[in-house]
């Protein structure tokens, strides 16, 4: 049970999406442990509702999702289902009748429109602050007039008095990078002592609340609403490649793809990479769980809360300036696309077989996309063994890149990035290695592409608008109804190469099943049982 305490968390921030509510808490202290969904209830009552305690709470709904903050210290991020016209949403702690109140008490400053708003910053190790914006609605691949941003760091952005800005160096389709004002250069180190000091004294959730903030102001604009705290990346970012931790990872952005998480990690685990990271955009499947059992028998992955909706681009270059300090390498692609290396090679010697190429940034592996082959329920074997006809031809590409070889703008578009001078990209050859892309799946996986891209610069299935674009799955339209043929589409080609290797690779000899089946786990842990009750 959770322990009493006498403060309560309180609401640093709320942002408004079209399908949900994300709700910010802070926590008082550190010894204050988290609430978990059992013992927090959204609740909705009336935009003209008082204040009170008083207050008559119209309905109450259980959270979509209750997780922790990872980059912010004491706080934890409620999801809860959009309300209704008319009402205005809060948590409660479910022994408590008393919605939770915000910090400050102004609902201006901490009610959200997703539309308009700074939600992720960093401090990188060069002096420059990376901003993620929302609403900028810049167009991609192209950089914007930097002259005309700038950065605005403070506390209150209504109060111009106690307010620094500083002038963008790049702006390009979310992301504003600009210097960091040398006050906050000086004072980091010497802010985390104070509020280690202060929180001996006080309530930490105070602390919390006087964080700095960064937002962006186009000039002769108003500044953007934010709720970013700018998290510092470890001083150690550029070393050199030799010292780092990984020499290849891999980072995903993903929704609702729990049940395929295992034979992605397991698969790719096995061709080279020695570290994932898994940006979570909105998953309600338990993929929790997933990640927790891959990490329990040794696979280096972890989940990143990424809420924010079509923000791949911005997702990824996130990504990629947290993985510089540990990854030589970073690979960026979908759990439906794996890297299929001909002859049955590693990932590493393909790195290694071009790194005679001065200054080689980045690496483009086509892609092949796979159909139904003829199935109409999901392969149990998984998607290796189960999708085995492609188109003829290839599809847009995909990249492995250096993270220290990144242009500063990070402009990223499907998958592959711009980079700095002297840093060359080249395509790698199609005999040497691809990535089957197992794009159209049996329909009742494939419909769920339906809900919601996660790319800002891809068309989403359900919207009469680019048609034309080859991201369209070919015929199927802006519904998602099943075509009757849909299991035999997209098979020009039998491509049974990677199947073969994967048969032979993982599968087990004596139960004919594969590591990522649920059927593989649960024989293994009877075997367990059995061995320690000594029945074998």
């Amino acid at each position: 049970m959770q322990a009493k305490h006498e403060n309560p968390p309180t609401i640093r921030d709320i942002v408004m999406f079209p399908e949900q509510v994300l709700i910010f808490l802070n926590y008082p202290s550190s010894s204050f442990r988290f609430y978990s969904e059992r013992d927090i209830d959204c609740v909705y009552f009336l935009v003209n509702s008082t204040q009170s305690k008083s207050k008559k709470t119209e309905f109450t709904h259980p959270p979509i999702e209750v997780n922790v903050a990872e980059t912010q210290p004491n706080e934890q991020i409620i999801r809860c289902p959009i309300h209704p016209n008319g009402y205005t949403t809060s948590v409660v702690i479910t022994k408590s009748k008393d919605p939770l109140i915000p910090t400050n008490n102004n609902k201006d400053l901490f009610i959200h429109n997703w539309e308009t708003l700074v939600y992720e910053a960093l401090y990188d190790c060069d002096n420059t602050t990376v901003v993620f914006v929302k609403g900028l609605n810049l167009r991609p691949e192209r950089l914007a007039e930097s002259s005309k941003f700038q950065c605005v760091f403070g506390w209150d952005f209504k109060n111009p008095k106690f307010l620094l800005s500083s002038q963008a160096i790049s702006v390009a389709q979310e992301i504003v990078r600009c210097t960091t004002p040398m006050s906050i250069l000086s004072g980091q180190a010497q802010d985390q002592a104070q509020y280690q000091a202060q929180a001996q004294a006080q309530a930490q959730a105070q602390a919390q609340a006087q964080a700095i903030r960064v937002s962006i102001r186009v000039k002769g604009g108003e500044i953007f609403p934010s709720i970013a705290k700018p998290l510092s990346l470890q001083a150690h970012q550029n070393l050199p490649k030799q010292m780092k931790a990984h020499k290849i990872c891999l980072c995903t952005m993903l929704r609702n793809q729990a049940r395929f998480l295992k034979e992605w990690v397991m698969y790719h685990g096995k061709v080279g990479i020695e570290r994932w990271f898994i940006y979570d955009n909105n998953s309600d499947d338990d993929i929790d769980k997933v990640v927790g059992l891959l990490q329990s028998i040794g696979y280096n992955i972890t989940r990143h809360m990424w809420p924010w909706v079509k923000t791949q681009e911005a997702g990824f270059a996130h990504c990629a300036l947290r993985a510089r300090s540990s990854c030589e390498w970073v690979g960026f692609i979908d759990v439906d696309e794996f890297f299929n290396v001909r002859g049955g090679g590693s990932l590493n010697k393909v790195i290694k077989l071009y790194s005679k190429v001065k200054n080689l940034g980045e690496i483009r592996t086509r892609c092949y996309s796979f159909g139904p082959s003829g199935l109409k329920k999901v392969p149990r074997e998984g998607v290796t063994v189960g999708y085995t006809c492609r188109l003829l031809g290839s599809e847009r590409h995909k990249s492995i890149i250096r993270p220290d070889a990144l242009n500063q703008s990070l402009i990223n578009v499907v998958h592959h990035f711009h980079l700095r001078t002297p840093f060359v990209a080249i395509e790698l050859e199609k005999g040497v290695m691809a990535i089957n892309h197992y794009k159209y799946q049996v329909w009742e996986v494939f419909k769920e592409k339906f809900y919601r891209r996660v790319s800002a610069f891809v068309a989403d299935w359900q919207e009469n608008n680019n048609v034309g674009s080859k991201d369209r799955a070919p015929g199927v339209g802006t519904k998602a109804v099943e075509p009757k043929d849909w299991s035999n589409r997209f098979c020009e080609v039998k491509d049974m190469r990677l199947r073969n290797w994967v048969l032979k690779t993982f599968r087990d000899r004596r139960t004919r099943l594969f590591p990522w089946q649920p059927e593989f786990e649960r024989h293994f842990i009877r075997k367990r049982r059995r061995k320690n009750t000594g029945h074998l």
